[in-house]
């Protein structure tokens, strides 16, 4: 429904896509920015009050905030890529390595239907 919707009228089927991905992604991002500067805070407070438990949270969440940061960013959209891909989200590769995959099932029974027919 989704690539007829792109295929009569993709000004129209842009625009309902939106950015949901992309803002959701960089807003994680920025959290993990912000979880990371407390992370710096906590470390700091640690070491100045000389409690390492404190020290050693603020490295935990500074760490926890980088894998987010990072993972988020990888998973982001680039600018104007289109969302999904050829076939429900599929890359080229992976749609490529199906298509492969279903002509040998095909050949496959084709083959079983001929020596069966023998």
């Amino acid at each position: 429904m989704e690539r007829a919707l792109y295929a009569e009228d993709p000004k129209f089927a842009t625009a309902l896509e939106g950015s949901g991905l992309r803002t959701y992604t960089r807003r994680r991002v920025y959290q993990a920015v912000a979880g990371f500067l407390v992370g710096i805070g906590l470390l700091m407070a640690g070491m100045v009050a000389q409690l390492i438990w404190i020290s050693v949270a603020g490295f935990l969440v500074m760490l926890a905030c980088a894998v987010l940061a990072v993972t988020g960013w990888r998973k982001a959209p680039r600018p104007g890529a289109q969302r999904g891909g050829p076939v429900g989200g599929l890359g080229r590769r992976q749609v490529r390595q199906r298509r492969t995959m279903m002509d040998r099932i095909e050949q496959r029974w084709q083959r079983r239907r001929d020596e069966q027919g023998r």
